[in-house]
């Protein structure tokens, strides 16, 4: 039979084999060695006949049942059932499985797997709706790294098999599908694992403090996909296969989904706005600060050990962070900000961000080099930021300068005593205020940089000039307004006074706001600006002394007018008034400061002499005989020496020398007195002599008052005068030229 036919070839093919292995004598040695590897030969091809047998039944039976069940769900008892569709479609997918593993296993004789292989796939198949649920708990659980293997093991199910497929029929995409489609499931895990892997990538940074083991875990299932999809990625370059949602890129989507919690961590710092509070930028500021140094010291003491080295996580974070602060910084900068925000916004890009407070934190170095992070905002918007910055300040201070004069102004007018110094010197507030805005503005721009704090000062220091011409004005239209009403406003004199010691305190300040802002360097930009201020300053302490002065001559002008008359001679008290009244002003004028006090005493002294030979040549008086000339010329002495007496007093400490004043009186009073006309010439010839700005109706005038001259004599020594020698005094200030002779009544008394 054909059974005992096959018995006899077996037996002649081993005795062939057998013969093959014996051919020389030293095989003989090996007959135990050949006779093991034969008999695990048979054992293999036994194992593969039993299971053979056994897919051949699961085959059968299972495709039976499938069969059965699906006829019974067609029957009209079962339809009325709606759980009755996921069955069949359930059962469906499993035949179609049945038939493409055994269209494998029995058509294509060349297929690499073992039969085993595609029953264990098989059976595996079976339980996939179990393992999907299982893995779905664990998910739930937060047992992520179970469920990551259990992901795996279905994936790696899933993948042979279509391999195995496409190995088979690359061109067969209906049974692909099949296989794809009975895997959605798996997918739909995936998702959902990769979700959970997101939620604590985003809060990686309270996680390390709080569960590192957790993230480590996380590290490893991307670590793991990483590798999966580095082999898939081989096998597609060999076989051209790659299984659907491969690579998977979970380690670049970590990275992406770091980068977008960064973002969202700068961009959520603003919790205020302009309108709800003035300081919202720097608080957004300080927040972000506080934040960002937080989190990097987070991730290089903690996060660094969580993740492999290959990953360089602190130095990705920390290039995250740049990157998204300089987004943040571009966005404020390009918003419509006010000169203090533009500089809280550029004190933080160019400062603070590299200071010992952020960047620059101990902690952080050597990872963190200040000196290589790129600016945060480029040069060009810094320089659009600066020139917006200057353009606001400039009208921020000329409005400032324009509000401070305003309410001094209204000081002005008060009927209360302006303040005094720690010295006693009257003041106002403005020069205060006004250094104390520049100081401000200095010290914020010097926050910046050392040339932007040297545009700025440039900057008060042009306003300041401007400034000083309108209170220049201002002082003159105060004077003028007073002069429509004297008795307005009642502390005319102190508020005057204050105005005269601002000038010394400006002088002063700035000369102290330059030596402590600018740079020995730059000195020369500011010469010319700051002899202009000096000069506007000493105009307005110059008329404002001399308005005060004109209050003081207005006072004196009746006394004034009583010298050289009838009344004088007959011993009226002129004199001793002008004294006291000149003594109480000065009074008051003791509240003004130095160099302006003593311009004034010496002014004062002048202009009471001045007015004194004024009244001298008004020849309100013509002296009668030789009696009057000396009673006249003893009271001139006399007055003469009650003034000296009143500005030594008056001068006292100022070391000035004011006697020559004095003596102009006196010399002019000898003249006067001389009893013999004959020496007339000679007397007159030394007073020329020494104040040679006497012109000749001076003389005219005095040997008019001294009343016994001809007009032929007047005329001879006049003549004779022009041709003398002349020899002033070094010191002598001209004092003759600001008097005027009136002229009218120069006929009538020559007469």
């Amino acid at each position: 039979s054909t059974m005992e036919e096959t018995d006899r070839e077996a037996v002649a093919t081993a005795v062939q084999r057998v013969a093959g292995m014996l051919q020389r004598p030293d095989q003989l040695d090996k007959v135990e060695q050949y006779r093991r590897r034969e008999a695990r030969k048979k054992a293999s091809v036994e194992a593969r006949l039993k299971v053979q047998s056994w897919i051949n039944l699961s085959v059968c039976g299972v495709t039976q049942v499938t069969l059965r069940a699906l006829n019974l769900m067609g029957s009209k008892e079962l339809r009325k059932n709606d759980l009755h569709i996921t069955y069949r479609e359930h059962l469906l997918t499993i035949f179609e499985y049945f038939k493409i593993i055994s269209f494998q296993i029995f058509k294509n004789h060349s297929c690499s797997r073992s039969p085993a292989f595609f029953l264990v796939l098989l059976l595996y198949y079976i339980s996939f709706p179990e393992i999907v649920r299982e893995t779905h708990d664990l998910i739930e659980r937060g047992e992520l790294l179970q469920a990551h293997r259990k992901l795996m093991d279905l994936e790696c199910s899933r993948d042979n098999l279509m391999y195995e497929q496409y190995r088979m029929d690359s061109k067969n995409t209906h049974d692909m599908n099949l296989i794809h489609t009975y895997f959605g499931d798996m997918q739909k895990l995936s998702e959902e694992l990769a979700k959970q892997l997101w939620m604590v990538v985003q809060r990686s940074l309270v996680t390390v403090r709080r569960d590192p083991t957790l993230l480590v875990s996380v590290v490893r299932i991307i670590e793991r996909e990483e590798k999966i999809d580095r082999r898939m990625l081989d096998r597609k370059k060999q076989t051209g296969f790659i299984p659907p949602g491969r690579p998977k890129k979970w380690k670049e989507k970590m990275f992406n989904i770091l980068e977008r919690t960064v973002s969202t961590r700068i961009e959520g710092t603003q919790a205020d706005t302009r309108e709800s509070d003035k300081m919202w930028l720097v608080r957004h500021l300080e927040i972000i600060r506080k934040y960002v140094l937080d989190d990097l010291l987070v991730a290089k003491t903690l996060l660094d050990q969580c993740f492999p080295p290959h990953y360089d996580i602190f130095n990705r974070l920390l290039n995250m962070y740049h990157q998204a602060l300089a987004t943040r910084m571009q966005e404020l900068a390009a918003e419509d900000l006010e000169a203090n925000e533009i500089v809280s916004l550029l004190t933080w890009v160019l400062n603070t961000y590299t200071s010992a407070e952020m960047m620059g934190n101990s902690e952080l170095s050597p990872e963190v080099d200040v000196n290589s992070l790129d600016a945060l905002i480029s040069q060009s918007v810094v320089d659009q930021l600066l020139s917006k910055y200057m353009s606001t300040l400039t009208s921020n201070i000329i409005g400032w300068l324009r509000k401070a004069l305003e309410t001094d102004k209204k000081d002005w007018i008060k009927e209360t005593e302006p303040e005094a110094d720690q010295d006693g010197y009257y003041q106002t507030t403005l020069p205060a205020i006004v250094f104390q805005m520049f100081e401000q503005n200095l010290q914020v721009a010097a926050q910046i940089n050392e040339d932007l704090k040297t545009k700025v000062l440039i900057l008060c220091l042009q306003q300041m000039n401007s400034f000083l011409t309108r209170y220049k004005d201002e002082a003159q239209l105060y004077k003028e307004d007073h002069l429509k009403n004297r008795q307005y406003p009642q502390c005319y004199v102190q508020y005057m006074i204050a105005v005269i010691n601002n000038c010394q305190t400006f002088k002063e300040s700035i000369i102290s706001l330059k030596r402590k802002y600018l740079k020995s360097d730059m000195e020369d930009t500011l010469s010319i600006s700051h002899a202009n201020m000096d000069a506007t300053l000493d105009i307005i302490a110059k008329e404002g002394c001399s308005s005060l002065l004109d209050e003081v001559f207005m006072d004196l002008e009746p006394h004034l007018n009583e010298l050289m008359t009838k009344k004088w001679l007959m011993g009226s008290n002129a004199v001793g008034t002008i004294c006291v009244t000149v003594e109480d002003y000065f009074n008051d004028f003791a509240k003004i400061k130095k160099p302006y006090k003593k311009t004034m005493t010496l002014e004062a002294h002048r202009r009471v002499v001045v007015e004194y030979i004024r009244a001298i040549m008004l020849k309100r008086i013509s002296f009668k005989n030789a009696e009057e000339r000396k009673e006249g010329a003893e009271r001139m002495i006399k007055e003469a020496e009650q003034f000296r007496f009143l500005f030594k007093k008056l001068a006292a400490g100022s070391g000035e020398d004011t006697e020559g004043l004095c003596d102009i009186i006196e010399a002019i009073a000898e003249v006067i007195k001389l009893t013999d006309p004959s020496l007339l010439y000679l007397e007159v010839s030394t007073l020329v002599s020494k104040y040679p700005d006497i012109r000749d109706d001076h003389i005219a005038a005095l040997l008019t008052v001294r009343g016994d001259a001809s007009r032929d004599m007047k005329q001879t020594i006049i003549e004779t005068l022009d041709q003398g020698p002349s020899q002033p005094n070094p010191n002598y200030v001209p004092i003759f030229k600001e008097i005027t002779v009136p002229t009218l009544t120069v006929p009538k008394l020559l007469k």
